[in-house]
């Protein structure tokens, strides 16, 4: 008897995986530029700005010097820097002014305490996303002029030239952290 249970069970599993391998399958909805570029930019912003914030304070001012490290931007600097470019390749993405003034590579000099660099870092992302939310199928690779000199650009280009230029510096800072003895967020 306890054969025939078992047996039946099995069988009725079966089915049942069988009656749900034959369950139509909803379709992934469908994304637009935009919701796309803003999540790569929402995604890049979540890991950048948790390696800026990992790093204490006084340690805000630490560059390697070990090896060919001569002129490089410290931590800090590196921040500023992401920060500064992102308000500079928005900015070209609406077709407007940085809305922030200061140096294109190294931001405002009155931003030096890593409460004013984080903000500063925290308000760039906003206005990325703001930026971002201006493309659509039709403006996509319009051009628009380059932030960076002569010629013209497209958003699509700007938007993933910011992700990949947060990156590059992320790259950094986590050896920076690393030297310094810190784990970056996510690694832990």
């Amino acid at each position: 008897m306890k054969k025939m249970y078992v047996a039946s069970l099995m069988l009725l599993l079966a089915c049942s995986g069988l009656a749900i391998a034959q369950a139509p399958v909803k379709p992934p909805e469908r994304r637009t530029i935009q919701q796309v570029l803003d999540r790569a930019v929402k995604n890049t912003e979540q890991e950048f700005v948790s390696a800026a914030d990992a790093m204490p304070e006084d340690k805000y001012s630490f560059a390697p010097t070990n090896g060919e490290f001569k002129g490089v931007r410290n931590f800090g600097e590196q921040v500023k820097h992401v920060a500064a470019v992102n308000y500079e390749v928005a900015a070209a993405m609406i077709g407007e002014k940085p809305p922030v003034e200061g140096n294109e590579e190294k931001g405002p000099d009155s931003v030096k305490s890593k409460a004013d660099i984080l903000n500063y870092l925290k308000d760039s992302f906003a206005y990325v996303h703001k930026a971002v939310a201006t493309i659509d199928e039709k403006n996509v690779v319009e051009p628009v002029k380059s932030p960076f000199g002569e010629g013209t650009v497209t958003r699509l280009g700007m938007a993933t030239l910011t992700v990949g230029h947060c990156m590059d510096h992320y790259g950094q800072m986590v050896e920076y952290l690393r030297m310094n003895g810190i784990i970056p967020p996510a690694s832990r």
